[in-house]
């Protein structure tokens, strides 16, 4: 319990370096007492309430849902746009420039980025900066190719030799498909020195830049040229919630098992929740089950979304 004496200096201590703006150092010399005497009173103010500090959200209303989905979900990272069309489109690309804006701060010298696919990874990629110099990165596919008909400009090899473009940085490509016929097959591309170099690439990953799916699109054209229609028959059956580099998992976050995943060719989930920065960029009602299960899971720490979805995410 603070004496009358004590709160009495702390106020008067406050009063001089809030309203004043007067150092620390200045503080210290006008008082007679030391500086790091200052910083502790300071610091008591704040705790128990003489001194309170307020942001005005109103400057920025998303900064205070960014903050939220931080709290709740123990991101590293939030972002949340806001677009003043319907447009999915202008949305997406709205997303995709908040996103490239984060990358470019995250990125440091000698970081490996990997990439999956998607229309929302695209949309950061496309908008990423043009370095003038290079940024000394390398990047690479973190999942094989689709293996069925996706549009090129939605291809894993696509965005990774894109961003690396833009960035003046090094590319390197899949020369394997996600999904293969039988686990067979799989293990034999495993052996390959060309495989082995990617997925050394995987154990070292600093950022990861992912698309979200959900089982609620699979009537739209890229999930099915992804994985087909029988395939998602299988994930609706086992519950599946939604996606990362079609490692699947349930609303929960757990992994589940399913026909695919000893067919699959693409970064485990325990190696994406070590890089530094596993940034999810996914917006949407269809998308919101993968997203909340991504963020459940811990598979993602750091999330691009736009204004709707975060509030959804939050109720």
């Amino acid at each position: 319990m603070e004496s009358s004496d004590d709160i009495r200096l702390i106020v008067k201590v406050a009063q001089l370096y809030y309203e004043q703006e007067m150092t620390q150092a200045q503080i210290a010399r006008e008082l007679g007492i030391y500086r790091t005497t200052i910083s502790r009173l300071l610091k008591r103010g704040r705790e128990q309430g003489i001194v309170t500090i307020a942001i005005n959200y109103d400057y920025n209303e998303n900064l205070w849902l960014e903050q939220q989905l931080k709290q709740r979900f123990g991101l590293r990272e939030a972002v949340v746009a806001t677009s003043d069309s319907l447009q999915e489109d202008d949305q997406l690309n709205l997303m995709g420039q908040h996103g490239a804006q984060l990358v470019d701060r995250l990125l440091e010298p000698g970081d490996i980025v990997g990439f999956s696919w998607g229309r929302a990874v695209r949309a950061l990629v496309e908008n990423l900066p043009q370095a003038s110099q290079s940024r000394q990165a390398i990047c690479v596919p973190i999942i094989g190719g689709p293996s069925g008909k996706l549009e090129s400009r939605y291809h894993v090899n696509t965005l990774t030799y894109g961003a690396a473009a833009k960035l003046k940085a090094e590319s390197h490509l899949a020369d394997f498909p996600a999904l293969l016929d039988n686990k067979l097959i799989r293990n034999g591309i495993m052996q390959s020195r060309h495989f082995k170099t990617i997925a050394s690439y995987w154990d070292n990953l600093d950022i990861a830049l992912v698309g979200i799916g959900s089982p609620a699109i699979r009537n739209g054209a890229n999930w099915h040229a992804f994985y087909g229609s029988e395939e998602s028959d299988d994930l609706n059956a086992r519950h599946v919630a939604g996606d990362i580099c079609s490692r699947f998992y349930n609303i929960d976050g757990a992994m589940v098992e399913t026909a695919m995943s000893e067919k699959t060719l693409s970064i485990e989930i325990a190696k994406l929740k070590k890089a530094r920065y596993s940034v999810g960029i996914a917006m949407g009602e269809e998308k919101y089950s993968g997203i909340l299960g991504a963020l459940n899971g811990n598979y993602i720490n750091c999330l691009v979304t736009n204004r709707e979805t975060a509030e959804s995410l939050l109720k």
